[in-house]
């Protein structure tokens, strides 16, 4: 592996998520990797409401590759609640170093539940997430809720390794709930006409008809890897709409 570039890009309603800078770069202190990081701001009059994490940090031994994209709706309270707490919450997780799969489901619903009993102060609004761990730059841990994805070059191919989590695709699920999906107001498939993603952070008073538990991913990294890249939905996206 000469280098893998983990590349956070957000392309939505995003001015700096709420950094310094639109854009930055970094590496390993062990290995070859790079990352780097891109923030524009779209169309949208509100402010931004989209956050990213991009380091590499040391634990108990080990060198992690911490990235993330946060892309928040009806307000930036839940993005930036999960800027500060997901990874962390996922990283003292007892079991992380034996379980990952297991540390990174628990992590994602507990800061959920965390959120709901903020929501006083937090607000209504919610947000989808994509984290990528990169462990001694040789193992890499992907989990999504939303609609943001990781997406991995291989060998010049690329790999989704994220699942859109939608209304259509996941509309058994939302209406064992007790909710439903409508196309109206407008042509985007929305749980109870309100929201276009089936999972996410926060969104009390729709959280009856959500879910929060990710969907989890892992591969190894070497010589085959070419990058990954991290991006809201308003990348992927060409009939880019509001959540």
């Amino acid at each position: 592996m000469d280098n893998l570039c983990c590349f956070s890009s957000v392309y939505s309603q995003v001015v700096g998520g709420r950094s310094s800078c639109s854009s930055g770069k970094g590496r390993s202190h062990q290995g070859p990797v790079k990352y780097g990081f891109s923030l524009v701001k779209g169309k949208a009059n509100h402010p931004m409401e989209d956050f990213h994490v991009a380091k590499f940090v040391h634990s108990q031994g080990h060198e992690l590759g911490l990235f993330a994209i946060y892309d928040g709706h009806l307000g930036d309270s839940v993005p930036a609640y999960l800027q500060k707490h997901l990874l962390p919450n996922i990283l003292k997780d007892e079991e992380f170093w034996t379980d990952p799969n297991r540390s990174i489901s628990k992590a994602y619903e507990r800061t959920d539940q965390a959120i709901l009993s903020h929501s006083p102060d937090l607000g209504r609004g919610g947000s989808t997430a994509v984290t990528a761990i990169l462990i001694n730059g040789h193992k890499l841990w992907i989990a999504n809720v939303g609609d943001s994805r990781a997406v991995l070059s291989r060998r010049g191919q690329a790999v989704q390794m994220s699942i859109d989590h939608e209304p259509n695709t996941e509309r058994g699920s939302i209406e064992d709930r007790g909710g439903f999906v409508s196309n109206m107001p407008g042509d985007v498939a929305r749980v109870n006409g309100q929201l276009a993603v089936s999972r996410a952070f926060g969104d009390k008073n729709l959280k009856t008809h959500l879910r929060s538990d990710p969907d989890v991913r892992s591969s190894d990294v070497g010589s085959e890897t070419d990058v990954l890249i991290l991006a809201s939905d308003g990348l992927w996206k060409k009939d880019k709409r509001p959540a």
